[in-house]
């Protein structure tokens, strides 16, 4: 159960003040430093904040164990002056946190994952909204090339990249669902052992968000995409599995009142889950051979993770 550590990051990032440094405390009073940097834009200004937990069989402890990447996407965890309090589109920020919160909280009870864990996402209460169909998107005080920059790392052997996605009509229930991996390219199909991990954490039949090749592509292409939860895709050749926090029905990103916290706990329940079965060699993203054989037979698809022509 991871409820105690969601109640607690949410408590700390539902405010007008919230930044980075106050996520820094919650970490450092559990002995983990948070590395934060500040970035500002003519669109205003945001921490970036990232975390490194290792691993008894980590990189960083000199062992080969596989490190996974937890990314939080979100244009920003509050709207004001627009709106007051928590938007929809926090809950990227809230999963991740939370997550890396309770390995921590794991680690001191003597719990200590096999692989190293790097979890980044970034901090705004105040970011701006964007017209979008069906309802309007969150804005972001920098642009998603800087956010790649800044949270997407060579060391991650495999990405989690987690984020809202209620604004739209084509994943229509309520809770959290996964996307097919993504590699230099492919939409491959989705991973099994992933799907065994969520039917496991919910109980239920797993739920699956239908990526479109445009919804791969960078940002910034004038080609619509559902939202950033596989951007991190465009920026590595790691694979990406995007965990999105969904409704029934269409919700702003923007909205108030609209974080559900039971789903946000099972998502990052599930988070937690794959970091432990991806360290130790129990979970891959991916059939590596079925892979080379794609590329074998139809040639490389990186000019999908550019801008084009």
């Amino acid at each position: 159960m991871a409820l105690k550590q969601v109640i607690e990051i949410y408590e700390a990032l539902d405010s007008a003040l919230a930044d980075g440094d106050r996520v820094s405390e919650i970490f450092g009073a559990r002995g983990v430093e948070v590395d934060v940097q500040a970035v500002e834009s003519e669109k205003g200004s945001t921490d970036f904040v990232r975390i490194v937990l290792a691993g008894r069989q980590g990189k960083s402890a000199g062992g080969s164990a596989p490190t996974l990447g937890v990314i939080g996407r979100l244009g920003g965890v509050g709207a004001r002056p627009e709106a007051i309090g928590l938007v929809s589109d926090a809950d990227g920020a809230i999963t991740a946190l939370a997550t890396a919160l309770k390995l921590a909280d794991m680690a001191r009870e003597g719990d200590q994952t096999t692989g190293d864990v790097m979890m980044a996402t970034h901090i705004c209460p105040d970011a701006p909204t964007e017209p979008h169909e069906p309802v309007p998107f969150m804005g972001s005080p920098v642009d998603i090339a800087k956010m790649n920059e800044l949270e997407v790392s060579e060391d991650m052997d495999a990405i989690l990249s987690i984020d809202t996605t209620r604004g739209n009509r084509v994943i229509n229930r309520r809770g959290f669902a996964i996307t097919p991996t993504i590699k230099e390219g492919f939409v491959l199909k989705v991973s099994a052992p992933l799907l065994d991990l969520m039917t496991y954490v919910t109980g239920q039949s797993p739920s699956v968000v239908p990526i479109t090749t445009q919804d791969i592509t960078p940002y910034g292409n004038g080609i619509d995409h559902i939202n950033s939860i596989v951007q991190p895709a465009t920026a590595t050749d790691a694979p990406v599995v995007g965990v999105a926090l969904t409704s029934e029905l269409p919700v702003p990103g923007s909205a108030t009142g609209a974080n559900q916290i039971m789903d946000i706990e099972g998502a990052a329940r599930f988070c937690i889950e794959v970091v432990k079965a991806f360290g130790a060699g129990r979970c891959t993203f991916y059939d590596a051979t079925e892979f080379e054989r794609l590329v074998e037979l139809y040639g490389p698809m990186t000019h999908l993770q550019t801008l084009g022509k």
